[in-house]
């Protein structure tokens, strides 16, 4: 699924834009300038979506209205992680101490990632995808591959399979002394979730159902299907148009899976000091310079993931045909 060299011009350097895709200084400044006050509102307004779904789901207190949470919690996981994700790269605050405690405590943990690791490991990500010190080789693996394959490994994630693989790790790492300190901060966390949750809703079962539950399904299966459009059946390059997709933004897309300008990837791997506010602006001036193209750009998620599942080599098709 790398496209062709040919539909991936050679443009750089541009009159904005240096030899290694960063735009030049004086615009490079604005694009990295970190919006803290919005980003704030950000993270209270995430705790108020899952403060208010949960209030309602508690309200109507029928069984559809908890299966309808379950999966109406995914968006908020997903913006918890996006935020753990921008805090991880230092984007969230100016502040390094504010980033990192609003990071760690009011986003990672609730959302039961260690941020520390997380940190290390996706800077691997960045210096080289799809190098030998890949992190996530088990996402973006075994791509393209068959409607039945994917289909499985989803119904895997819906079924609580994959996050049970997820979790166990955070259990062993009470085990040991270097790790305790920060699976005792996550398991610590949600013993506060829990106990919030039970207070003001007088039902101890809702951190089980509407949280928990959520982590372990229906966010797993969207985490899946965002990770995959990110790279997967992509490879190693020292073009990032050859190891990130590019997919058009919707509404829909935005609201369930990539929040908060995620679905600007390409661009995030072009410069990655750029808060994610300031995305779409970065991805225009790469459109402006012509390094990136409708060529290389995938109309819908839905077209991508037909992709990645097609049977047959010539089975799909992009914008244009690559190979």
């Amino acid at each position: 699924m790398i496209s062709h060299p040919s539909i991936r011009p050679d443009v750089l350097p541009a009159p904005r834009l240096l030899a290694n895709g960063l735009a030049i200084p004086e615009v490079r400044a604005a694009l990295r300038k970190i919006p803290g006050s919005r980003n704030a509102l950000s993270v209270v307004a995430t705790w108020f979506w899952m403060a208010a779904l949960i209030g309602a789901v508690v309200q109507i207190d029928r069984w559809w209205a908890w299966a309808a949470g379950v999966i109406l919690m995914a968006p908020v996981h997903a913006r918890l992680l996006i935020l753990m994700h921008e805090a991880a790269h230092k984007l969230l605050f100016s502040n390094k101490r504010v980033n990192d405690f609003v990071g760690t405590w009011l986003i990672a943990y609730p959302g039961w990632t260690p941020i520390s690791v997380y940190r290390r490991s996706h800077f691997a990500h960045h210096r080289d995808e799809f190098g030998p010190d890949e992190p996530d080789i088990p996402f973006y693996s075994g791509y393209r591959t068959t409607p039945r394959v994917l289909g499985r490994r989803l119904l895997r994630d819906a079924v609580g399979i994959s996050g049970w693989k997820n979790l166990t790790p955070l259990f062993k790492g009470l085990l040991r002394a270097t790790a305790r300190p920060v699976a005792a901060g996550i398991l610590g966390a949600q013993i506060i979730l829990f106990a919030l949750m039970w207070a003001t809703t007088g039902r101890w079962y809702t951190w089980v159902v509407l949280w928990f539950g959520s982590w372990m399904t229906s966010w797993r299966v969207t985490n899946r299907l965002r990770a995959i459009a990110e790279h997967g059946g992509l490879g190693q390059s020292s073009d990032r148009r050859a190891t990130t997709h590019h997919v058009r933004q919707s509404l829909l897309a935005r609201f369930w899976m990539v929040p908060y300008n995620t679905g600007w990837h390409l661009a995030h791997h072009v410069d990655m000091g750029v808060p994610f506010r300031n995305l779409p602006a970065f991805h225009a001036e790469l459109v402006q310079a012509g390094y990136v193209t409708p060529d290389i750009t995938y109309t819908s998620y839905v077209q991508l993931w037909k992709a990645l599942v097609s049977e047959g080599r010539d089975a799909w098709r992009p914008v244009v045909t690559v190979v």
